[in-house]
């Protein structure tokens, strides 16, 4: 299975290590930055699958970076855990109400913290839990980067394998070419929105009959085998 990717915003360098040094050798790939202002850039710049994030850090604070990573449409349905040392009822109530997924108390435990951090993967994004994608007789098995449908092989490019994964992981829901930018492509930037319809175009053909790929007017594309007749 391809390396997960965590995003660590912790400003105790110590504590930080640490943590890295855990998820690292539980298959994570970590990004880490102790400041606020850098980790919404780093939310766009690495596309994190999961935020660990510290209540109080520098700059933006911590509650603060989670409510505009919810106000944010590529990131507003990203896992987020918030690490603190505020205990109390009311401030764990104000981080979950601001977005959070889960609530961690320092101090914890590193191990008990990579279980956390994977059972809300596996709540809020079940298929980054998986080793094997499968929808509408379309099978993409993650570890040995291979794809099948009806049980043949499917030769894909590797842009056309991200965007294809992509929609398995979020089946049935419309992405506009402006959100497949951003999540499928590094440095979305340089491209330009009419580069995706060409992908699409390619992973139709690559795909075959009949088409999973929906077509949504004046909205994007869409996985659904249901629209299929």
């Amino acid at each position: 299975m391809s390396a997960r990717r965590l995003l660590l915003v912790e400003d105790d360098r110590s504590l930080a290590e640490l943590i890295s040094f855990h998820f690292e050798r539980a298959g994570y790939d970590v990004t880490r930055t102790g400041d606020g202002e850098e980790a919404l850039i780093l939310a766009d710049e690495v596309k994190p699958d999961l935020v660990l994030l510290d209540w109080m850090i520098e700059g933006v604070s911590g509650i603060e970076v989670c409510r505009r990573l919810r106000r944010r449409g590529p990131t507003a349905n990203l896992p987020i855990v918030m690490l603190t040392a505020r205990g109390e009822e009311n401030d764990r109530i104000r981080g979950l109400e601001t977005g959070a997924d889960d609530y961690v108390t320092k101090p914890f435990s590193p191990k008990e913290l990579v279980a956390r951090a994977g059972a809300v993967l596996r709540r809020v994004r079940p298929a980054l839990a998986a080793e094997q994608l499968e929808y509408g007789g379309l099978e993409m098995d993650l570890a040995g980067h291979r794809v099948r449908r009806g049980g043949k092989p499917v030769q894909l490019g590797p842009t056309e394998y991200r965007l294809l994964r992509h929609f398995l992981e979020n089946p049935g829901r419309v992405f506009s070419r402006q959100q497949l930018l951003e999540t499928v492509w590094p440095h979305s930037e340089e491209i330009e929105l009419r580069t995706v319809d060409v992908h699409i175009r390619r992973l139709r053909l690559a795909l075959g009959e009949p088409d999973l790929i929906r077509t949504v007017r004046s909205a994007g594309y869409a996985l659904d085998a249901e629209g299929v007749a």
